[in-house]
């Protein structure tokens, strides 16, 4: 056209501008900007409307502005395109701003910019101040849009505000928008995120013409629900249906996957993984997050390593739900290295990323590397809250750092004013209580602002099993009166006694336990071999597969003797003889995995093992000497820390 000597015009320019935009193409924008400068067009309305969308979209919020200041008229249009810029680019103190300068400027807004002003706040996630939005814009309009409703909906079913959710409902039948689909779609979500299963599916079969989004809401509300069966259910019905133009997209898998993850059924979630890629539908950062989580609850390296490798390839690996995915995968699998590998190259770090790595050398017993990463934190930003707190405290107690972790106790309440709840009690009580200041720990917890929970007091028993203190661990029973619910109080309470040859003591814990219904959790050690998972139980002699077990350990008993190592009897809590003690720890789990690991993991490989319940100190001995042995390396998570064993010795220094 140009080419041709036809001048562009009012029509012209804003059809070109919208293709620039759609494009995403910057560069081409301005340089039709300066076209829209040299033609005399600048003062167009359409052509300034649509710049400012242009920008906004782009990302080029300073340009839209410029665009915005300069122009002498402005209409609704104008004011709702930024307000939807600021809402792309999640600019909510720019909105605010902008919707202050509409009130002074005496123009009132209508609905559309109401839905673009409650929209942005969405968007920035600040769900409370969109409720207030809602409230105010049916004050002043006395009425609301189906996308606003929507919205609302949406953060209703983020704050758990469901009787807010319910009474919008009402709302919604009232005002005529039951037939919004995107209302619809909502209230499925809103119901589901709440449990109600089946109104959320009332609601859907309710909707006359379903789209996607009505499935994946669906799919969505059982997943999140904990029905992951009834989920895949669902997702098959949506497979199975005749409209091609209705088929399982990123969204319905990662429902399904996130759902299986959450419950940790690890083969049904990646066998929906492997579906989803021989479907050709493209994972998405929520899907990986949801698979990483995954592999770091069950220790599954391994398959992390695989997931990081397909990240990598599908250029996911920068972002930063996926980087702080694969921080704490590689942490909680055992590798803090490649952990603080991941976290050294993310360009963009969150609060998530901090706490996540500061946890991690916790985790281990580095807790000068946790110490470091937290004060690199408080300098470059962002600011501690509460979680940073309980895992640079926990950081401290496993490396019985006192002096430090009083001094960040102090530190949280009087420096960054962040008041210490029952979690950082726990862990500052535990800090105390395994150093031998049991008296110190017991004085704070008298002077807690609240009533201590049995997390606290949980954590100044193990103390008083620690260091055999009997004293205070009675003065603990008669605070809990035995009414506890947490079978780990019990069971602590029985071994202190038992330690001491109170066996007529810990036979009526036992017994009190088991008159409230409350059974003794078995220790159970989990080992990956071949990408397959094992578990084994401790005094289980009827799994398949220990004969081989138990010549290994037969075989290794000779050669570990010889290196000085005797089974620590004082470690079973049973009035038996020392020959049944004996076959009693030759049985506990940990030592079960490590020797299935030791005849089945090639020699240069290290022995990866996970147990629910803390080592004990004769299986910590044991496998210290095993690894002096054999010349191999182990680690194991117990239930409240990582353990390295090499050469004989162990990170955690005889400290845990």
């Amino acid at each position: 056209m140009r080419n041709s000597g036809v001048s562009s015009d009012g029509f012209t320019f804003p059809l070109v501008i919208k293709a620039c935009t759609s494009m995403g193409d910057s560069k081409l924008c301005k340089a039709i900007h300066g076209h829209v400068l040299v033609s005399g067009y600048q003062f167009n309305l359409h052509v300034r409307n649509d710049l400012i969308n242009g920008y906004g979209k782009m990302g080029l919020m300073e340009d839209a502005l410029k665009v915005f200041d300069k122009m002498s008229y402005r209409n609704h249009v104008t004011w709702n395109t930024m307000f939807s810029g600021f809402a792309h680019n999640f600019d909510c103190d720019g909105a605010v701003k902008m919707f202050r300068l509409m009130e002074r400027k005496g123009l009132e807004p209508h609905l559309l910019t109401w839905t673009s002003f409650i929209s942005v706040h969405k968007r920035c996630g600040l769900h409370d101040r969109v409720i207030e939005l809602f409230r105010e814009s049916r004050g002043k309009m006395n009425c609301s849009t189906g996308e606003v409703i929507a919205v609302v909906l949406s953060s209703c079913a983020e704050l758990d505000k469901f009787q807010m959710a319910k009474e919008i409902h009402g709302y919604v039948i009232s005002g005529g928008f039951q037939d919004y689909m995107f209302v619809q779609n909502s209230l499925i979500s809103v119901y589901g995120k709440n449990g109600n299963i089946e109104e959320a599916r009332s609601l859907f079969m309710e909707i006359k013409v379903k789209n996607l989004v009505s499935w994946n809401a669906l799919i969505s509300s059982f997943a999140d629900a904990g029905f992951c069966d009834e989920a895949q259910e669902i997702f098959s019905q949506l497979v199975n249906l005749d409209d091609q133009k209705l088929r399982p997209n990123v969204v319905s898998f990662s429902a399904v996957i996130g759902g299986f993850a959450a419950k940790q059924r690890e083969n049904e979630c990646f066998e929906v993984f492997r579906e989803m890629l021989l479907s050709r539908v493209h994972p998405n950062s929520v899907t990986i997050a949801s698979l990483l989580s995954l592999c770091a609850e069950v220790v599954a390296l391994g398959i992390g390593k695989e997931i990081h490798g397909y990240s990598i390839r599908a250029l996911m690996d920068k972002n930063i739900l996926v980087g702080n995915g694969l921080v704490n995968m590689y942490t909680k699998c055992g590798d803090v290295m490649d952990g603080c590998s991941v976290f050294d190259r993310m360009e963009d770090r969150d609060l998530i990323s901090w706490n996540s790595m500061i946890a991690g050398y916790g985790m281990h017993g580095r807790a000068s590397e946790a110490l470091t990463t937290f004060r690199e934190m408080v300098k470059l930003g962002p600011k501690p809250d509460v979680v940073t707190f309980v895992a640079v405290l926990s950081a401290c107690s496993h490396a019985g750092l006192v002096t430090e972790g009083r001094k960040l106790f102090d530190q949280m309440s009087n420096e960054f004013m962040i008041s210490p709840n029952m979690e950082h009690y726990s862990c500052i009580v535990d800090l105390l209580g395994r150093a031998g200041l049991l008296q110190e720990a017991y004085e704070l917890i008298k002077k807690m602002p609240f009533e201590p929970d049995e997390c606290v007091w949980g954590a100044l028993l193990n103390a008083c099993r620690i260091h055999k203190n009997t004293d205070i661990a009675e003065v603990i029973k008669s605070r809990l009166n035995l009414e506890s619910e947490m079978t780990g109080t019990y069971m602590c309470l029985s071994n202190i006694y038992a330690s001491h040859g109170r066996w007529e003591d810990a036979a009526k814990v036992r017994v009190a336990a088991k008159t409230r219904g409350l059974r003794k959790i078995p220790g159970q050690s989990r080992i990956e071999v071949k990408k397959k998972s094992y578990i084994f139980s401790s005094g289980n002699s009827f799994q398949s597969g220990l004969d081989e077990v138990y010549e290994t350990l037969d075989d290794l008993g000779a050669r570990m003797e010889a290196e000085g190592f005797v089974p620590d009897k004082s470690f079973v809590l049973q009035d038996v003889g020392d020959e049944e003690k004996k076959e009693i720890l030759n049985g506990h789990s940990e030592k079960l995995a490590i020797a299935f690991g030791h005849a089945n993991i090639p020699p240069n490989f290290p022995i990866r093992v996970t147990k629910n319940l803390r080592v004990c100190g004769d299986c910590h001995n044991w496998t210290k000497i095993f690894t002096k042995v054999t010349k191999r390396e182990v680690i194991v998570r117990d239930g409240r820390r990582f353990h390295h064993f090499k050469d004989g010795l162990c990170s955690c220094r005889d400290y845990w």
